[in-house]
């Protein structure tokens, strides 16, 4: 089959087509043609080919043969043949191709030619695929053409000079004068592309930027101008003069005001009046309005002009676009520290915008309600952030709980309203809690004895109605098993309120009762356990009437799970069980706890996508959840905080102490051994001798990934981990360890050294070692690992990225494996040395098989 003759036949041919089998024949045929003619150099047949060509390759197909014909059709004097061979050239080559150094003197050609429609093509081209090298092969040319007479040169040319102070900025020296002729242009185009440009060379370079601030009053001058000018047919756009022109003097104004007083004193007037003056009912008008908010926001504007751009904003919430509230309620995020009173006239609307039927505006407008929430209007927004917790999406539950706990704490009037804060969110979103803020709000039950008899009998009432609330049933138990002889004892409450007493009975009932829910789980059933242990303690205290027939249910209790197929739960109920005859011991093992020590707690950036006990990112924040009146209170309800945090990385993640390894996160030593939130409230229910249980699992690194092993990459923003405490002089001498090579190539050598420890089988500590031989540094090194699925890792960052001869930088990491698994890693290794990056890839499989024990 020979050719179509022309486009059109061939268009047509390709649309008859009715299986994409014959698309493909049709084009793959008509492809051979046209390399065929190639090789006959008939130009008319050349422009037809490159037509043809084109829509192959926007169909998708490959075209690249063609791309020496387009250099052939630009060289060509007829202006169609050029046209088509600069838009060939444009559709075919990119900046990264050889071939592209073929097309520098047929640009250099045509941006001296006499046709201005011909120099046109050849700016355009240039403005659309040049590289670094022909930027600075073509950059006299450009400016040359800045000053040319010609509005519609001189307007192509600036968007090339853009595009080569982007890929070369050591050239915008070269545009300065000319870009400064182009600000007072009179020609809109012109005068658009060469503010454009401007923006561009104060973004890139502060020194260029003060030198343009003497131009902020003809910019001012030329705003007014649109502004006050009576209808033009040529830029009016419903009802506006350009506006376009007007937001792209705004955002060069923005650059020019922002740390200079003098410059925003010029500006200040006329972004009143742009404010004042704008309309606001179409959608033009809004645009020029929030470039204006921008501006003023972010140069030093009059207090007076920043309360009514945080207005505007404020209108923007009521508009029916959902995109204009979006765009408001994010800018109001950024703003609300820089003025939160002219923020907070505006609360009623961001409260409605909780009601929007749009997820975006709804989260926007949660993480804007954060920032609201203060001393003098906690009640209220408390009050509606729980009524929207009632109807809130799951995904949104998470961080709603976290930051309703913060800002009870933070702002709270009395404990007695905090902790009925609290309760309301476990009762509404139990499923939703992190256990830092569980722990935190028993940590300030126990130091609260006045509201002990309140809290635990609000906990048992709520208990009694809804067992489904995973965070309810955790706090309920622990502290009824606690605190039972304060409830047992009675009370008043001091609203007036009807109490009905509560008896030893009721408490064993309601606690059998959650054993045998089918809502709970296998760690509430370890806590029960435990509770009605200590409840039998109580009892005896108190010499309840019925005491020995409570104690033998709670005796029966413990025996019918004494053979139950979760090992911790039998291991607990052997232990207590064996503990019954054994009065003296019991009475000491399962007395009342002290009250937890008041601590920082570590509280990361709350995400409605991160599991509870996730593990911490670089935004972690150190917050006293406490409410503890005695200590400084470091952290803001948005994250914002200063203060060192007191727990190991590590430790949380793995509930032992921090002196293995120590969290690149912490900057000051703990007054104890960190531990996690969920080893810290363990330890509050288990008060027995029993021997530590092995640790939780960490967090796998490998979740959400398909491929057998998982990259895991430490943090960046980590630092160095401290050298460890010296040991006591009296300490055994320690075993010399054995190191592995894994890793030595271009001078760098890596070395592995495994550590174990019998009472934690299948957890192996290893100890990274970098060093160098020879004389050249080795910088920016970059170690990742990673492990098969069926291990867990966790990283520390690295000592120092930069390893200088004779010295030795370490990196620690930890893995989790089956018992009797072998230990292995794959290493990507990236470096620079000697100017050269260097990244490698290997599998390391050295390690002992008998490392993580037998199985």
């Amino acid at each position: 089959m020979s050719g179509h003759y022309n486009l059109k036949a061939l268009i047509k041919a390709i649309r008859s087509c009715k299986t994409l089998a014959d698309e493909r024949s049709v084009i793959q045929k008509e492809s051979a043609a046209i390399r065929t003619s190639f090789k006959e150099e008939d130009s008319f047949a050349r422009h037809n080919n490159i037509a043809k060509l084109l829509y192959i390759h926007m169909l998708g197909y490959p075209a690249h043969f063609g791309q020496i014909e387009c250099l052939k059709l630009v060289a060509s004097p007829r202006f169609a043949d050029k046209r088509l061979g600069y838009l060939g050239i444009m559709l075919l080559l990119d900046e990264n191709q050889e071939v592209l150094t073929l097309v520098t003197n047929s640009l250099k050609n045509d941006m001296n030619h006499s046709n201005m429609y011909a120099v046109g093509l050849a700016l355009c081209t240039f403005a659309n695929i040049s590289s670094e090298e022909m930027s600075r092969d073509l950059a006299n040319e450009i400016e040359k053409l800045l000053g040319s007479s010609n509005t519609y040169i001189r307007k192509k040319a600036a968007l090339c000079a853009l595009r080569v102070i982007r890929r070369v900025p050591d050239l915008m020296d070269h545009f300065t004068n000319k870009a400064k002729a182009l600000l007072q242009d009179r020609n809109h185009g012109v005068l658009l592309t060469g503010i454009t440009l401007v923006t561009e060379m104060c973004e890139l370079d502060d020194k260029i930027c003060d030198e343009f601030r003497k131009a902020t009053g003809l910019l001012v001058k030329h705003l007014k101008n649109l502004v006050t000018t009576g209808y033009s047919a040529e830029h009016d756009v419903l009802g506006i003069t350009d506006p376009f022109l007007q937001t792209k003097i705004l955002r060069l104004l923005r650059l020019l005001g922002r740390g200079d007083a003098t410059a925003s004193e010029t500006m200040n007037d006329i972004l009143a009046q742009v404010a004042t003056n704008t309309d606001s009912t179409k959608n033009v008008g809004n645009s020029i309005l929030y470039e204006t908010v921008l501006t003023v926001l972010e140069i030093e504007a009059d207090d007076g002009l920043r309360v009514m751009a945080i207005n505007i904003l404020g209108k923007f919430l009521t508009n029916r676009d959902n995109n204009i509230r979006y765009v408001a309620l994010n800018t109001l995020n950024k703003v609300v520290a820089m003025d939160t009173n002219a923020v907070q006239r505006h609360r009623n609307t961001i409260l409605d915008c909780l009601r929007d039927g749009d997820i975006s505006i709804r989260r926007r407008a949660l993480e804007l309600s954060y920032a609201l929430v203060n001393e003098g209007n906690v009640r209220v927004m408390t009050r509606e952030l729980l009524s929207f917790l009632e109807v809130a999406d799951n995904e949104f539950k998470l961080g709603m709980t976290t930051q309703i706990c913060l800002g009870a704490e933070r702002f709270a009037p009395n404990k007695r309203w905090q902790i009925d804060t609290v309760l309301r969110v476990l009762k509404l979103a139990g499923n939703y809690v992190r256990e830092e803020v569980l722990s935190s709000f028993i940590r300030l039950i126990c130091h609260t004895p006045e509201l002990q008899f309140y809290t635990t009998q609000r906990l048992y009432a709520a208990l009694s109605s809804d067992l489904s609330q995973d965070s309810l049933t955790l706090a309920s138990v622990w502290l009824i098993g606690e605190f039972g002889d304060v409830l047992l004892q009675g009370g008043t409450i001091d609203d007036g309120e009807e109490v009905k007493q509560v008896t030893d009975s009721d408490l064993i009932d309601l606690l059998e009762l959650v054993l045998n829910s089918p809502y709970i789980n296998t760690l509430i059933r370890q806590f029960v356990l435990t509770a009605i242990s200590k409840l039998s303690v109580r009892f005896a205290e108190l010499s309840t009437p019925n005491q020995s027939t409570q104690q033998d249910r709670i005796a029966e209790i413990l025996a019918s799970f004494s053979s139950n197929l979760e090992l911790e739960i039998q291991q607990r109920a052997v232990e207590f069980g064996s503990l019954f005859g054994k009065n003296e011991i019991k009475m000491g093992v399962l007395e009342r706890m002290p009250p937890p020590e008041i601590r920082a707690t570590i509280m990361g950036t709350v995400s409605e996508r991160r599991s509870v006990g996730s593990t911490r990112t670089d935004k972690d924040t150190v917050v006293d959840l406490i409410g503890d009146d005695s200590a400084p209170n470091t952290a803001s309800l948005n994250g914002g905080s200063s203060g060192p945090s007191t727990q190991d990385l590590l430790a949380d993640i793995f509930g032992t102490g921090g002196n293995d390894l120590t969290s690149p996160s912490t900057s000051a030593p703990s007054a104890g051994p960190a531990r996690s939130a969920a080893a810290d409230i363990m330890s509050l229910f288990d008060s027995s001798p029993a021997p530590a249980a092995n640790p939780p699992p960490a967090p796998s690194a490998s979740s959400g990934s398909n491929s057998l092993f998982d990259l895991v990459t430490p943090s960046s923003s980590s630092s160095a981990a401290p050298p460890p405490a010296p040991a006591p002089a009296a300490a055994p001498p320690k075993t010399q360890l054995q190191s592995y090579t894994a890793y030595e190539k271009n001078s760098l050598k890596i070395t592995l050294t495994p550590k174990t420890s019998p009472s934690q089988p299948g957890v192996v500590q290893i100890l990274a070692r970098f060093t160098v031989s020879g004389g050249e540094k080795v910088e920016h090194v970059n170690f990742q690992v990673a492990v098969p699925k069926t291990q867990q890792l966790q990283m520390q960052a690295m000592s120092n990225t930069d390893v200088s001869p004779g010295s030795v930088e370490t990196q620690q990491m930890r893995v989790i494996a089956p018992a009797g698994a072998a230990v292995r890693l794959r290493m990507r290794i990236t470096y620079s040395k000697g100017g050269q990056n260097v990244t490698d890839q290997q599998d390391f499989a050295g390690f002992p098989a008998d490392l993580t024990g037998a199985k």
